[in-house]
């Protein structure tokens, strides 16, 4: 476990699982209210409640992040989430109630464990129960329970990705944080080195088939196969307004760009978040470099977090 970014004030993380059916869901919590922002890429994301995150919406601030597996199924899971704010008095004040806003994303894990089996209201509800400010749960867990990484072969040829997390504080107490669902269709390398620590393996070897360097063979997927995409949420105590924190996370994207080759792809549906809770100064340049940083450590350390589940090896299993 890592403290990620719950070292964010105002920022919970929770998890609900479910092992057998290689699924779940997890909450980012602000129940203060976050100024938000969203970043969307590559052509097969699946979503809720972006609306309320452009720069010219009503509502100022969110309260909670849903991010789910399930395909779009995974989508009711957000309902639970609202029922616990609603409960506890967290919300956009409309005078009868308080609504919470909560907008979400989902990634699809339905090729592996049991595909009628999807997060909803009631798992969105056990997560936030579950949700804490102390250190982030990672691995094959929550909305990476079935996660997977390295699709050119189909999924069944793929390897384990999960949930990864990392956080850093700078001068004069700025923090920026960030979560990571790591779901792609390409492969997850290393930065620093080039080496692809998870990804597609050779149906024929098992080994590790480079999967930019196998398309450029001519094996390709022209087929629809949707069973991608990587979900990230950055955080950040810093002062945003609505229009900084979309650059936030567009920035975000460059950490994505750098871990996992092939991105942004038809097959994928990339999504960031960005939370700015707002207890100091930052700039945005700044925040928007750092958030950058974090994605990758956190992409980094979702894949060497993650466990063998579904029949599929894990960064562990080849790297022991």
């Amino acid at each position: 476990m890592t403290q990620g970014i719950t070292a964010v004030e105002g920022i919970r993380v929770g998890h609900a699982s479910d092992c057998d059916a290689c699924t779940g869901c997890t909450v980012i919590l602000c129940e203060g209210g976050a100024v938000g922002g969203v970043d969307v890429r590559g052509w097969a994301s699946g979503t809720r409640e972006l609306d309320a995150l452009g720069s010219h919406h009503l509502v100022a601030e969110i309260h909670g992040v849903l991010l789910a597996g399930g395909s779009a199924f995974g989508l009711d899971a957000a309902a639970g989430v609202m029922r616990y704010l609603e409960e506890r008095g967290f919300g956009f004040d409309v005078g009868v109630t308080k609504v919470p806003i909560v907008p979400g994303a989902i990634l699809f894990d339905l090729g592996i464990g049991d595909s009628r089996a999807r997060p909803d209201a009631a798992m969105g509800y056990r997560a936030c129960q579950a949700a804490r400010a102390e250190s982030v749960e990672e691995g094959s867990l929550g909305v990476g329970t079935g996660a997977t990484v390295g699709k050119l072969f189909g999924v069944r040829h793929a390897m384990k990705g999960g949930v990864g997390s990392a956080s850093v504080e700078l001068t004069g107490g700025l923090r920026v944080g960030a979560l990571a669902a790591v779901n792609a269709f390409g492969d997850v390398r290393d930065p620093s080195t080039g080496t692809i620590l998870a990804g597609a393996r050779d149906p024929d070897t098992g080994k590790l088939a480079d999967t930019v360097a196998q398309m450029k063979e001519g094996r390709l997927r022209r087929a629809f196969y949707v069973q991608s995409t990587t979900l990230v949420v950055i955080a950040t105590n810093a002062r945003l307004n609505k229009p900084e924190a979309i650059l936030v996370a567009s920035m975000g994207q460059g950490g994505l760009t750098r871990t996992i080759s092939p991105v942004h792809t038809t097959f994928d549906g990339d999504v960031i978040f960005t939370l700015a809770t707002g207890q100091v100064e930052g700039d945005v340049n700044l925040v928007g470099q750092v958030g950058a940083e974090m994605v990758v450590e956190a992409v980094l350390r979702a894949v060497k977090t993650a466990t063998s589940l579904g029949g599929l090896p894990s960064y562990r299993d080849l790297h022991p």
